[in-house]
């Protein structure tokens, strides 16, 4: 054995002493209000980095309007590309105060249970299982603001409810939403029995997370510890139906992008401000956690079913809408039957079946989802590119680049109405490009001459 020289024990010391040090300033660093910190404590599921979404409505996606007719469209929405399913709440409906025949399903008559309609838990399970083993993933409605109000709830705890001035239930003040009643988080009960609720989905049927009702309704703390609890039995994925920064902190990893929808649907049906769309980014990339992410859509079941259809909402720009949403800062989002072309607004409180069809919309998306999944300048929050904005001297010309680890994509998109011809110019788009619908090869000089029809767009990547 050889003997510890005295050069040696120096050298320990000295290792002892450096990494005491260091510890120290870590520790100081933590300490100091003063250094910066990551805003989003939160850890998202390693399998949300280049992921899109998919929401979708079992009552009215088949004639049957049940999980297991669902199953049968599961090849072809892996196909399409998508990777999240977003189910639409699964539970049963109230039949009190309901609204149409069979009501909406965002009136929750037991937390508990499974819509009879759709099928049973064992046939859920079964859905889940073979979402799961088609490598995709899968997250339910939640309504947590409200209930129906025969729910069990109403007599069990009537104290966890709000009350009007008489001291009777009442929906959501301001809102006319009749057909529920709002609780009162302000009691620990509810907390607690909704937190063990949502724990009792992911532990019995293996569910990946949820998308979460008007989640700006309720206190932020709910949320930071149902998401704490819920990942203490798996990683989980949760979206708000909300559009603020607090929910990323400890609670959500995704949000709505509801700005760039209004954003983009003023500009090309009611000429709208162009300079919109560069408040929208500008909004996201300066407020917004940069490792937050952001759901663009230009269809979801609230739009739908209130608004109009995807194309009476975009109208000939609705192509160039889509590419935005789906190249932008954000997940890309697809409604039920969009892809087969959904030309009709589906009732909401009543039987109304998706006519599928082949219809261009499913390549299209096709090309753009598996360009995400493929180039890490597209991937979401902090795995994927800044949106970098290139000078154009053109007019409602929007252009930008993403680039991450070698990849690139750079997008430019004319939201005129008629053709347009300028020029872009950035060192960042300098490459030998692939554009994505025509498959051309293109090389891109730091200035650049285009020429796009009205509402054309083109897709570089590299």
């Amino acid at each position: 054995m050889s003997k510890i020289t005295y050069k040696s024990i120096l050298v320990i010391i000295c290792f002892a002493l450096t990494f005491s040090t260091l510890n120290s300033v870590a520790k100081e660093k933590a300490n100091d209000p003063y250094q910066p910190k990551n805003y989003v404590q939160l850890k998202h599921p390693e399998w949300s980095k280049n992921v899109s979404i998919y929401e979708v409505n079992i009552r009215q996606y088949t004639p049957e309007g049940t999980f297991k007719a669902f199953e049968k469209h599961l090849p072809r929405l892996k196909e399409l590309g998508v990777d999240i399913l977003w189910l639409m709440p699964i539970h049963p409906i109230g039949e009190k105060n309901r609204k149409g025949n069979i009501g909406s399903y965002y009136s929750v008559k037991d937390y508990y249970a499974v819509n009879p309609e759709f099928g049973s838990l064992d046939e859920f399970k079964s859905l889940v299982n073979k979402i799961h083993d088609m490598g995709m993933y899968v997250i339910i409605d939640w309504v947590a603001n409200h209930s129906a109000w025969d729910n069990p709830l109403t007599i069990e705890h009537p104290e966890w409810y709000t009350k009007d001035y008489d001291g009777n239930f009442q929906p959501t003040p301001w809102y006319d939403w009749d057909d529920v009643i709002d609780f009162d988080y302000n009691h620990p009960g509810i907390r607690k029995y909704m937190t063990d609720v949502l724990k009792y989905w992911v532990k019995e049927t293996n569910i990946d997370g949820y998308r979460c009702d008007v989640a700006g309704f309720m206190p932020t703390d709910f949320w930071d510890n149902a998401r704490k609890e819920l990942d203490e039995i798996k990683p989980v994925f949760m979206l708000a139906e909300w559009d603020s920064r607090d929910l990323h902190k400890h609670a959500f990893d995704m949000s709505y992008s509801w700005e760039l929808h209004a954003a983009m649907h003023e500009l090309v049906m009611n000429n709208g401000k162009f300079y919109r769309l560069y408040e929208h980014f500008a909004h996201n990339s300066n407020t917004f956690p940069r490792n937050a992410y952001r759901m663009n859509f230009v269809d979801n079941h609230d739009k739908n079913s209130w608004e109009g259809t995807q194309f009476s909402m975009f109208g000939e720009a609705l192509d160039a809408c889509i590419v935005l949403t789906a190249t932008a800062e954000g997940m890309p989002l697809i409604y039920s039957g969009q892809e087969a072309g959904l030309d009709k607004q589906l009732a909401f409180f009543e039987k109304d079946e998706i006519e599928w069809k082949d219809h261009y919309l499913f390549d299209f998306y096709k090309s753009l989802l598996h360009l995400k999944k493929e180039n890490k300048a597209l991937w979401n929050g902090k795995f994927g590119g800044d949106m970098i904005p290139i000078v154009n001297n053109g007019k409602k010309i929007l252009s930008f680049a993403r680039e991450k680890d070698g990849n690139k994509v750079v997008v430019v998109i004319n939201f005129n109405d008629e053709e347009a011809e300028f020029e872009i110019k950035s060192n960042i788009q300098k490459g030998d490009y692939t554009e994505l619908f025509s498959k051309q090869k293109v090389k891109l000089t730091g200035q650049q001459k285009i020429k796009l029809p009205k509402y054309g767009y083109k897709v570089y990547y590299l």
